[in-house]
């Protein structure tokens, strides 16, 4: 990346991680500065979702590291709740509380994560809420919501806690074609406020638009990372060529 290690948001070094006898990542290196906006994308099964639960700490790595604001990122890791607050991780599926309404599913981990009041944690949820156009549905409850609606309050709930990075893994591939473009609208806005993001998906009009670098992985390898307009060009390496031509 064009970020200097020293001052990147997420640093990647060297990351190398095993299920088993198979390889999923093989010395993955990335950096991350703040405000920048990455997008990493590549065929099923290259290893993009692995990376992303490793950058979370979700993952062990079985070697190199992945550091968050200089703290390595692990299950093991000690405070570890408070340490994954630094990352808003947004998943495939929506991971809501279906017993507890929206502005519930914001304000828990407001709570128990950041120590907060339960009245300033209801204040900074409806902040969010209103940021993602469903302040008028916090007292819904998911089951109550589109797919899309649901995503959004993911976003929120991620949100909420101040990360310094937001991580998306594929936040759209669950949804109806219908409910993508309200989700990606969201994404792109939070792009344009200075959020620092790390954007797993397929959607290459979203990385076009909207990323600083696109990070192509094959087979567990980063294949190829450049800025959209050299990304998408005709020197793009041929593997990145083909699946372009694809995904559009």
């Amino acid at each position: 990346m064009s970020a200097e290690t020293t001052s990147a948001v997420v640093c990647v070094a060297a990351l190398t991680k095993h299920f088993g006898a198979q390889t999923v990542l093989n010395d993955v290196g990335l950096s991350v500065a703040s405000g920048q906006r990455v997008v990493v994308c590549g065929p099923s099964g290259s290893g993009k979702s692995t990376l992303a639960r490793c950058i979370s700490g979700l993952e062990r790595c079985d070697h190199g590291s992945a550091m968050v604001n200089g703290v390595e990122m692990s299950p093991q890791m000690r405070h570890a709740d408070f340490l994954r607050a630094n990352i808003g991780m947004v998943f495939q599926q929506f991971n809501l509380f279906p017993h507890l309404s929206v502005l519930e599913n914001c304000t828990l981990a407001q709570r128990w994560v950041r120590g907060r009041a339960r009245n300033q944690a209801r204040e900074i949820a409806l902040t969010y809420l209103d940021k993602v156009r469903l302040a008028d549905r916090s007292s819904a409850y998911p089951g109550q919501l589109s797919g899309g609606q649901q995503q959004r309050v993911a976003i929120a709930r991620a949100l909420c806690l101040n990360p310094s990075v937001m991580l998306f893994d594929e936040a759209t591939s669950a949804l109806d074609p219908e409910m993508v473009k309200e989700v990606l609208d969201t994404m792109v806005q939070l792009a344009r406020d200075g959020m620092t993001m790390i954007c797993i998906t397929h959607e290459m009009g979203f990385a076009r638009a909207v990323a600083d670098s696109v990070v192509f992985m094959d087979a567990g390898r980063v294949v190829m990372e450049a800025r959209p307009e050299r990304f998408f060009g005709p020197e793009a390496e041929p593997r990145v060529r083909r699946f372009v031509a694809r995904m559009l």
